[in-house]
Parts: structure tokens; C-alpha cells; sequence
């Protein structure tokens, strides 16, 4: 096994661990500092995959921007949503099988893909992913759109987390 193999399951194993206790643990603010540890597992794979750029992207939209905002949104409405329920519902055993059944079936896809086993092809030096990159996420034919409704969506959050907020005496 070579080092980055170890490195990879490592970060595999802490990765899918913060993924389990995002969804498991009962607070909230836990929650989304788990999301955040997360979140950080998929930037070390981007670098492992030498995709600098979207590891510093998931660094700075995912970890500094949607998850601080997530954390903000929680800690303004925690007195408003007090919520004395139960967590969990009951059908929590049949989705943690069906979820392990489906992970079992992906290791197993993953182990007899010949396409596994197999070195990545080397990449042409003369092109830029870069600017092939920025030039997708701007041009019409690319992501433009998806990329307007995301920054609109994280508008509309900050706006709905303001108004949750503002006490009107």
C-alpha cells in the first residue's frame, strides 16, 4: 500500500465518521461543527486528487461560508425553536440497514470495477484548468445559472435568518 493510499483511508474513515455524527448527534451547533469537519475531509480529497482549486473553492464556500452561515442561522433561532420532541423517529433502524446495505453494494461495485485498480492518465500541461473553469462557470453554455441561483439562494438565507431574528417590539 503506498502512502497516499493510507492517507486516503485515513481521511475516508474521519470523513465518513463526521458524516455519521452530523446526522446522529442531538445539538445542533455539534451538528454543523461535525458538517465543517466534513466538509474539510472532501477539500484534503480535492488536494489528493490534485484539484488545488476546488479544495481552496470547498475551503472558502463550503467550510467559511455555508457552514458559518449555517451556525449563525442556528444560534439566531434557538430560542424560537425549541423543540421538547423526540430526535429520532422510529424507522431509525431500517434506514441505518438499508444505508449499510447500500454502502455494501458500493464497496463491492467499487472492488470488482477494473477501472479501480487502475493509475489516473497524465494531464496535458498546455491546458489551463483553471481558466477552462472559470470560462464554464460564466459562459452561458456552462454554469452560469446554477451558479446565479446558488448566490441567490444564500441571499435569501441571510435575509429569512435576519427577519427570524429581528425582534419587532
Amino acid at each position: 500500500m503506498t502512502p497516499l493510499q493510507v492517507i486516503f483511508i485515513f481521511v475516508a474513515a474521519i470523513t465518513l465518521g463526521a458524516a455519521v455524527m452530523v446526522v446522529t448527534t442531538k445539538n445542533l451547533i455539534h451538528a454543523a461543527l461535525w458538517l465543517i469537519l466534513s466538509l474539510f475531509g472532501i477539500a484534503v480529497f480535492f488536494v489528493i486528487l490534485s484539484a488545488g482549486f476546488l479544495a481552496v473553492a470547498q475551503v472558502v464556500i463550503y467550510i467559511g461560508a455555508i457552514a458559518i452561515l449555517m451556525i449563525f442561522a442556528i444560534m439566531l433561532t434557538r430560542r424560537i425553536a425549541r423543540d421538547a420532541g423526540p430526535q429520532l423517529n422510529s424507522g431509525w433502524i431500517w434506514a441505518a440497514l438499508v444505508s449499510a446495505f447500500l454502502f455494501g453494494g458500493l464497496v463491492w461495485l467499487m472492488g470488482n470495477w477494473e477501472g479501480f485498480y487502475r493509475s489516473l492518465p497524465e494531464l496535458n500541461p498546455s491546458l489551463d484548468p483553471l481558466n477552462q473553469l472559470g470560462q464554464a462557470l460564466v459562459s452561458p453554455q456552462g454554469y452560469i445559472i446554477p451558479f446565479e441561483v446558488a448566490s441567490i439562494l444564500l441571499v435569501a438565507a441571510l435575509i429569512g435568518a435576519i427577519m427570524v431574528a429581528w425582534d419587532k417590539q
